[in-house]
């Protein structure tokens, strides 16, 4: 597994060699972002989210960092810097460089990948967002928070997300109702029936099938619920195992060849593991993650070859779906099988009758016994054709296993574990083991992770663990430098089997590793020696290359051999050789090595650096290990008896029941001496490191008690200071009062001289106000006056008026009463009377209209006045001339 830490870059690469995921994890690439800081922390990814290819993700952590993931082009870069926590993601838009994120404020924006730039800002939102759906053809897209679609405030939404392949949506709520609606006019189409009671489990987690058929649905349960959407009905409830205790998570596992029909159904439950199961048959095919490293979400591509976990300790794991499933997919064993090494003359035809038609094996028609019979027939080949030297616990047989070794190269991944158990014939020793346990951490791995510094705790554990109980069952093993080294490959392939990683290294240090401890604490020299017998043997043109360019047993042999070779080969590589190893005399080991070398002949006689030599043999090499392998077998039959190294190592031998063998191949007197150097190095470490305490806690004393009288000098000098600089301030403020009091003396003068003249402005005003009041009041008295002057002229113009009026109707009396005693006088007086009568007439109205205007004004009345006395004169005079047309009054 290769790991990758972004380190605050903007660009780079995911991985620097092409990834080869093993079948076991799966894993491609482990990404971390680790901060350049001066105190590094981990910044966590929280959600992750792939496009449409399946080719390119998008991840982003709580600190609002968002990388794009270009698993085909091998590249990651930093496109977005939020400053905020994503709470969802979706990368699966119209147009292909873009993508919707959900940030902590409750917004949602859309980025472009390639610009970098905010394409839109979305809000309306009251709580996070923690889902987006996006449409098929990728114009719309549906989040979700807890804030929306609530139709009571008991009932709140769980999920809303479109179905694949059509215009419908999606609700479920927290009471178990699920409901579809039309995308276009938002009409519900239909809404899924409750569940039985018996197994009913509150939703909280689903998934749909690509085809948009089936709906998976889970919660607080070890419970599946699969719905055909179709029918409208629930059809099937999947027990998971009893670990499962809550369902975080369910996601279908695409296939390319299913027509959008997903059976493989991805469930990730509380303990952290992603368990893969087939919704048909309810197998368990394969599962993801580990107690120790668990998954906290998980998202699978769309074309379904990769899988990108969050795990619980912030990184980002990509897994390759062919590898997990490679033993699933792989094509059945034949049914027929060739037996060339089994004696002819043994087997007649009654034994086994098969049939072989249109190029398909079929198998004799199956009866009750038929399971019977079979293992029947079984143990009599076995009883029959093979020695009961290769009888393996187990009911495995040693010779058989071989030949299949042959046939395929390697023992099928299932099996193997039971396979190696069988092979080295271990004894399972529990209450030995745990004695050993028991004697707690060897003091000389108590700082084994400074020297190597293991990523998985667990791992490291393991790891310690196992090396200290190889201590205290033999004390040469607290000084073998190389033994984690060896170790190490084993205690991470048995990490959750202790016991069986302890015996498998046991098992093969007293085997394969004999005589490697005589020239202790020096390499091996005799072992070495064989190997480069054998080398000289069969390649002495590489040997002599060696020799030329000083490169001894050491550096071309030695690295090989501490680290069995696990740091030349990938996990598959190493599993495929110890296959091999395990099943041959423990000098194949030695023969692998050899083998290595002459495949490697070619790059290795181009090296002319001693640094070129140390590098190829401590890194991986283009090299195929089948070649390497088959190279071994060759040399194992054709080398001489005099060099082979198995006319040296003993044959296989078993750890013992019960008690474990006591391990003593070491030179003992080069051990006590050693041990005994040890102890005085570690008793003058002791006292060196106790005077070097005690100096320290002198000096710690001392530091104390400077820090103390300057922290005393430095609180007298800041005392003084503050008193000066209270004296200043007092000062500072008397100053400032002096010059208050000034001020304010200034401002009562100022107001004192404004007093007086706003009392001068007052008094002025109050004069002139009682002149004005005055002179108000004789005008009043004036205007009195005139009324009352006005009043009586008024009264004596009408007494006037009404004995003129008087008078005048006197007078037209009197004319009437004349006029009436003249009537007779003639005609032509009547004319004359008449115009007198009409002038009359007008003089009275004139008179009339002037006395009333008088009335109304008093000096139009003297003028109207005037103007009748001029006319009555004017008419007496008229009348005395003789020119009235009336008699005179008698």
């Amino acid at each position: 597994m290769q790991s990758t830490d972004l380190r605050n870059k903007e660009s780079g690469k995911i991985w620097h060699r092409k990834p080869s995921p093993a079948t076991r994890d799966g894993i491609i690439a482990n990404i971390i972002h680790n901060t350049s800081d001066y105190h590094p922390k981990v910044l966590r990814f929280l959600n992750v989210a792939f496009d449409g290819t399946g080719d390119c993700l998008i991840a982003g952590d709580h600190q609002g960092n968002i990388y794009v993931f270009d698993l085909c082009g091998n590249r990651f870069n930093l496109v977005q810097r939020t400053a905020q926590a994503c709470t969802a993601l979706a990368f699966n838009l119209r147009r292909k460089s873009e993508f919707l994120v959900a940030l902590a404020d409750y917004s949602i924006k859309c980025f472009d990948t390639v610009t970098k730039e905010l394409v839109s800002w979305m809000r309306g939102h009251e709580s996070s967002v923690f889902s987006i759906s996006v449409h098929a053809s990728g114009k719309y897209a549906i989040t979700t928070s807890s804030d929306t679609l609530n139709i009571r405030q008991s009932v709140g939404i769980q999920k809303v997300f479109f179905l694949p392949l059509s215009n419908t949506i999606l609700s479920c709520f927290k009471d178990n109702s699920i409901f579809a609606w039309e995308c276009d006019t938002l009409f519900c189409k239909y809404q899924l029936p409750a569940p039985p009671e018996s197994s009913s489990i509150l939703y909280k987690v689903f998934a749909v099938t690509r085809d948009g058929r089936i709906l998976a649905a889970g919660g607080k349960s070890n419970h599946l619920h699969l719905w055909c959407l179709e029918a409208r009905q629930l059809f099937r409830i999947i027990q998971m195992p009893t670990k499962v205790r809550a369902i975080r998570h369910l996601e279908f596992l695409p296939d390319s060849f299913d027509a959008g029909s997903n059976q493989v159904l991805g469930v990730l439950s509380q303990d952290g593991i992603m368990r893969f199961i087939n919704t048909q048959t309810c197998k368990l095919l394969f599962e993801i993650g580990s107690l120790d490293e668990g998954i906290s979400s998980s998202v699978i591509s769309p074309h379904g070859r990769y899988i990108a976990s969050i795990l619980e300790n912030g990184s980002l794991n990509i897994y390759s779906v062919q590898a997990l499933t490679q033993e699933i997919n792989k094509p059945p064993p034949p049914l027929v099988k060739v037996i060339e090494d089994l004696p002819k003359n043994k087997l007649s035809s009654s034994d086994l009758k098969m049939k072989v038609t249109s190029g398909r094996v079929q198998q004799p028609a199956k009866s009750r016994e038929s399971k019977i019979q079979t293992r029947i027939l079984k143990q009599d080949l076995t009883g029959n054709f093979e020695s009961k030297k290769n009888e393996l616990p187990d009911g495995l047989n040693k010779k058989r296993l071989q030949i299949l070794l042959k046939g395929y190269g390697e023992y099928p991944t299932k099996y193997r574990m039971f396979i190696w158990r069988s092979l080295l014939q271990l004894p399972e020793n529990h209450t030995a083991f745990s004695s050993l346990i028991d004697k707690g951490t060897h003091v000389a791995f108590l700082n084994l992770q400074k020297k190597y510094p293991i990523k998985s705790r667990k791992l490291l554990r393991v790891l310690q663990r196992t090396l200290s109980s190889l201590a205290h069952w033999s004390v040469i093993f607290s000084d073998t430098p190389y033994l984690p080294l060896l170790a190490f490959p084993f205690v991470k392939l048995f990490q959750n089997n202790q016991l069986i990683c302890f015996e498998v290294i046991a098992t093969l240090i007293m085997n394969w590793c004999q005589h490697w401890f005589e020239y202790f604490p020096n390499p091996p020299i005799n072992i070495l020696s064989m190997i480069e017998n054998v080398l000289a043997f069969h390649d002495k043109e590489l040997l002599q290359h060696f020799i030329d360019h000083d490169i001894t047993s050491q550096l071309y042999a030695w690295p090989l051999l501490e680290t069995v070779f696990s740091e030349v080969l990938t996990r598959e590589e190493w599993l495929k050789l110890f296959d091999n190893i395990f099943s041959n005399h423990p000098s194949f080991l030695l023969m692998t090595v050899v083998a290595y070398n002459i495949c490697s002949r070619v790059p290795l006689l181009n090296c002319n650096l001693k640094d070129d030599f140390e590098f190829f043999f401590h890194h991986r090499n283009n090299l195929d290990i089948n070649v390497v392998i088959r190279q071994v077998y060759h040399l194992m039959e054709t080398t001489p008896t005099a060099i082979h190294p198995d006319s040296v190592l003993h044959v296989f031998v078993a750890l013992t029941k019960g008690q474990y063998p006591v391990f003593n191949q070491y030179p003992k007197f080069t051990m006590d001496c050693q041990t005994q150097e040890r102890e005085r190095i570690r008793n003058d470490e002791l006292d060196y490191l106790r005077e070097r305490q005690t100096v320290e806690d002198m000096q710690a004393e001392v530091d104390q008690q400077r820090v103390e009288d300057e922290a005393w000098y430095q609180n007298q000098e800041l005392l003084r200071k503050a008193e000066e600089t209270r004296r200043e301030m007092l000062l500072q403020e008397e100053e400032k009062m002096i010059q208050q009091r000034q001020r304010l003396a200034a401002v009562k003068r100022e107001m004192k001289i404004k007093e007086m003249h706003l009392q001068d402005d007052v008094r002025r005003r109050f004069l002139k106000l009682q002149q004005d009041q005055r002179e108000m009041e004789l005008r009043r008295l004036d205007d009195e006056i005139g009324r009352k002057n006005l009043t009586q002229n008024q009264e004596a113009v009408a007494k006037e008026m009404r004995a003129d009026a008087d008078a005048y109707r006197q007078k037209v009396d009197l004319e009437e009463h004349m006029f009436h005693k003249r009537i007779e006088a003639g005609e032509m007086q009547s004319q004359k009377t008449q115009k007198w009568k009409e002038a009359e007439g007008k003089e009275f109205d004139l008179r009339s209209a002037k006395k009333a205007s008088a009335l109304s004004d008093a000096p139009r009345k003297w003028f109207l006045k005037q103007e009748i006395n001029a006319a009555v004169e004017h008419a007496d005079n008229l009348c005395h001339k003789g020119e009235c047309r009336y008699p005179a009054v008698q």
